[in-house]
């Protein structure tokens, strides 16, 4: 299954997309995507309900694996999904601000 890769400054000029953080609660609170909903990757099948079926989704974890595996997830249960490659530490690294 192929999953689209998007860059930080991709994700970041993204606005009609729903940022799912998949990074357990301890990580995320070191700083997250303004506006993202922050499910980890363990509750993701039981919480997926919670995201809008009708808006597309963004993947994203520390460095992508996890968010990798969440979007194959969601793709499988036929979401429109994106992973953001490099995950937060891309992020960081591009300069972009993290809530």
């Amino acid at each position: 299954m192929q999953i689209a890769q998007l860059t930080p400054a991709q994700v970041a000029a993204d606005t009609h997309s729903t940022v799912v953080d998949v990074r357990e609660p301890d990580e995320v609170a070191t700083g997250a995507i303004a506006g993202s909903a922050a499910i980890p990757l363990g509750q993701l099948v039981a919480r997926a309900g919670e995201l809008d079926p009708g808006v597309p989704v963004i993947t994203v974890c520390q460095s992508g694996r996890r968010s990798q595996q969440a979007a194959e997830v969601l793709a499988a249960s036929g979401r429109e999904v994106a992973n953001m490659a490099g995950g937060m530490n891309a992020w960081r690294e591009a300069g972009l601000p993290a809530a």
